[in-house]
């Protein structure tokens, strides 16, 4: 089946046309580790591990390439202010590699806990600092780079007459107006950026190497060319990242790449777009007032909740995020979950091999092979999983398959020791009704719990009872 993806470059959905047939090279930038990953953050790695699971399904082998950014990082993106790192480490009084480690691990703990495949390859920055310095040796040798004195080693935009394509030329031209007002005098063009920096006159900095223009450490961009190239060649099948990374992180990546090796860096780019807040816009960890997945479980929702919320939007719209949003997501995986566990005992637990001909399997590839169109798999699912007139088997055997995209644990319960009033007194209404013979309405009862998420187990010993919500 042919798959389509939405290209940022050509600003349209275009064929998918590997490196090497039947598979994919798959770069996906990673976060900046000095704080938690906030919910935003978040959706990214959802819509990412979507993509990734939607192309094996479909039949790709597939090859992930995930960056840690733990040096390098400025707070502005401009090559000025502090490392995030090292402001981390102040923040909170540790070293900038404690720091790293303590936020790498939370981060793939949240990672984990949404289902997110891990990926293949798991890069962190200082651990390619030679391939960094290398990319920017090649990029000195072709002339692409000057010196500021003690400030860094940059990278000459002018020198490149496409400079800027991902973006396209009138944004660029906004970012050009808007670096001037931090301008750094020094550099020949305001967009120019860092290749490698040296500590500020008078800073003791924690994380600094021996290169060849001095003691320093990388500009931020040069982690994702170096690695990218480093395991998936000088030319990838597909990058992923934030839309907040198409102007200047992407745009940087394309420069000093297609600089350093005359090839094009990536054939396809996959940006998600922002969860947002309301008024508030934009969710960042900047403003210091940020959700994490922690303040999600932390209200009594499953982590798989906020992966359900996720993927009912696609990826290329806006997420809005509320608390009411999150709780109707709740209450809709919680039926997802006890109609797929109804089917299975329909199906007495055993499914045949996935019928891949009929049409509601071809139904859900269909939606995986156009730009990952989860929302659409999803309804597929749903429909599927409610059509009596297909055989429980089978909707058993197709959900089994399509929890390999969606990842939601469709078949998990957890006994529970308390119920709500009102399902505790139509448990007992329905075992009356059985001790009085009344089949027809102990049905009805069985399947009125089921449609709130209670399954029902009648037993030697009496009824017991379950709620698909883990």
């Amino acid at each position: 089946m042919d798959f389509r993806i939405y290209n940022t470059m050509g600003r349209e959905k275009q064929l998918f046309k590997p490196l090497k047939a039947g598979e994919a090279g798959i770069y996906t930038c990673g976060p900046t580790v000095y704080h938690y990953a906030h919910i935003g953050n978040m959706r990214s790695y959802v819509a990412e591990d979507g993509l990734v699971r939607a192309m094996r399904f479909l039949g790709w082998k597939v090859k992930r390439v995930m960056n840690i950014t733990d040096v390098g990082h400025l707070v502005s993106d401009a090559d000025t202010g502090e490392d995030k790192m090292e402001q981390g480490a102040r923040r909170e009084g540790k070293s900038a590699w404690d720091i790293a480690k303590f936020y790498t691990e939370a981060f793939f703990k949240d990672f984990d806990a949404l289902n997110c495949a891990r990926p293949d390859v798991v890069c962190p920055a200082t651990d390619y600092i030679k391939e960094m310095i290398d990319l920017g040796l090649t990029l000195e040798k072709k002339g692409f780079t000057y010196p500021i004195a003690g400030d860094g080693v940059y990278f000459d935009t002018a020198k490149l007459p496409d400079y800027g394509k991902l973006a396209g030329r009138a944004h660029v031209e906004g970012i050009k107006e808007g670096a001037r007002v931090e301008a750094n005098a020094a550099k020949r063009n305001p967009v120019d950026f860092a290749v490698w920096k040296f500590a500020a006159p008078g800073e003791q900095r924690q994380m600094e190497w021996d290169s060849p223009w001095g003691k320093g450490f990388p500009g931020w961009h040069m982690e994702c060319s170096a690695m990218a190239m480093k395991h998936l060649g000088d030319t990838i099948d597909i990058h992923c990242g934030g839309e907040d990374h198409v102007p200047v992180h992407h745009t940087n990546e394309i420069a000093q790449s297609e600089g350093a090796t005359g090839k094009p860096f990536s054939n396809y780019w996959m940006h998600v777009r922002f969860l947002v807040t309301g008024d508030a816009g934009k969710m960042s960890k900047s403003s210091g007032e940020f959700l994490t997945l922690a303040s999600v479980t932390g209200r009594g929702y499953d982590p798989l909740a906020y992966r359900y919320y996720c993927l009912l939007t696609h990826y290329r719209k806006q997420l809005e995020f509320s608390w009411e949003a999150v709780e109707a997501a709740a209450r809709g995986l919680d039926g997802l979950r006890a109609l797929a566990l109804k089917v299975k005992e329909e199906a007495g637990g055993a499914a045949p091999a996935a019928d891949r001909g009929a049409k509601y399997f071809k139904d859900f590839e269909a939606a995986l092979a156009d730009d990952v169109n989860l929302p659409a798999a999803l309804a597929v699912l749903w429909e599927t999983l409610k059509d009596g007139s297909i055989p429980a088997a089978q909707r058993y055997a197709f959900a089994l398959k399509a929890e390999e995209v969606t990842a939601l644990d469709l078949f998990r319960v957890k006994e529970a020791g308390e119920l709500a009033p009102e399902l505790a007194a139509l448990i007992t209404e329905r075992e009356t009704a059985r001790k009085n013979k009344d089949w027809k309405k102990s049905d009805e009862l069985r399947k009125a719990l089921s449609d709130k998420g209670v399954l029902i187990e009648d037993t030697p010993k009496g009824t017991k009872w379950k709620l698909a919500r883990g």
